[in-house]
C-alpha cells in the first residue's frame, strides 16, 4: 500500500465532504447552544448550568453521529452506484489504499467537526460564566472523535456490500447495540444456561463496546472521575484495533467484488 496514494485519496475525500455543506452543522450547533442559554434559564433556573453542560455534549455527540452515518455509508456506496469506481479500477490504486484513504479523509472531517463544536461549546460556557473542567472536556472530545471514527469504519464496511439505506440502518443499529453491549453481558451473567451465556459473551466480544469511549458524563464533573490513564490508553487502543479490523474486512470484501 502506497502512503502517498492513500493520502491523495484522503485529501480528496476531505475536500469533497467539506464542500457538501457539512460545516453548516457547526453553525447549527452554535444555534443550539445559543437557544440553550436563552431558554434553559426560563424553565430550570436552579439547574440551568448542569442542563446547558449536558445539552452541549449531547448535541456534539448527536450531530457528529448523524454526519458520520449519513456521509460515511455513502463514501464507497455512491462510488459503486454511480460506477465511478471503474475509474479507480483503471488506475494503479489498490483496494487497501482506496478504503483506508476514504476512512482517513473522513476521519479528518470528523476531527474538524468535533474540534470546532468543542471550541464553540467552551466559548459559550465562558460567555455564560459556567465553570467547566477543561482537561476532562478535552479528553471527552478526543474519545468522541475515536468513537465517531470507529462508527465511520462501520459505515464504510456496510457501504461496501449493501445499499445506502440498509447500510445507514445497520450502522445506527450497531451504534445502539454498541452502547448497550455491557448491559447484554450483565444479562448473560444472570442466566444459568451455559450455552446461552457463552452465546451472549460471543455477541459481546463481536460488538464494539462503545461505552469504553463514552466519557461525556464523567467529563462534566472533572478529571477525578475519569478512568485511570492506563485504562484510557487501553480503551483508545481498543478503538484503534477495532477500526483496523473493520477496515481490513471492508478491504477484503471490496477487493472481491466484481465491477
Amino acid at each position: 500500500m502506497s502512503l502517498s496514494r492513500t493520502l491523495v485519496i484522503a485529501a480528496n475525500v476531505f475536500r469533497e465532504v467539506i464542500r457538501d455543506r457539512v460545516l453548516y452543522l457547526i453553525a447549527f450547533f452554535a444555534v443550539i447552544m445559543v437557544a440553550a442559554i436563552v431558554l434553559v434559564p426560563e424553565v430550570a433556573a436552579s439547574t440551568e448550568n448542569q442542563i446547558i453542560l449536558d445539552i452541549g455534549l449531547a448535541a456534539i455527540s448527536l450531530l457528529g453521529l448523524m454526519i458520520t452515518v449519513f456521509v460515511g455509508t455513502g463514501l464507497v456506496n455512491k462510488e459503486i452506484e454511480k460506477r465511478t469506481v471503474y475509474v479507480m479500477a483503471a488506475k494503479p490504486i489498490s483496494s487497501a489504499e482506496f478504503i483506508v484513504g476514504k476512512h482517513w479523509g473522513f476521519s479528518a472531517v470528523i476531527a474538524v467537526l468535533v474540534f470546532a463544536m468543542t471550541l464553540l461549546y467552551l466559548g459559550t460556557l465562558a460567555l455564560k460564566q459556567i465553570p467547566v473542567p477543561l482537561g476532562s472536556i478535552g479528553l471527552s472530545a478526543l474519545f468522541q472523535f475515536l468513537e465517531l471514527s470507529l462508527i465511520a469504519a462501520v459505515a464504510i464496511l456496510f457501504g461496501v456490500f449493501t445499499s445506502s439505506l440498509l447500510a445507514t440502518l445497520l450502522t445506527f443499529a450497531l451504534y445502539l447495540m454498541g452502547h448497550f453491549s455491557r448491559d447484554l453481558l450483565a444479562f448473560g451473567a444472570l442466566t444459568d444456561n451455559p450455552g446461552l451465556k457463552q452465546a451472549i459473551q460471543g455477541i459481546y466480544l463481536t460488538l464494539p463496546d462503545l461505552s469504553r469511549l463514552n466519557l461525556k458524563n464523567q467529563a462534566i464533573y472533572g478529571l477525578n472521575l475519569l478512568p485511570e490513564p492506563s485504562e484510557l490508553l487501553a480503551n483508545a487502543g481498543y478503538a484503534i484495533v477495532y477500526i483496523a479490523l473493520l477496515l481490513t474486512i471492508a478491504i477484503v470484501i471490496f477487493s472481491r467484488r466484481q465491477f
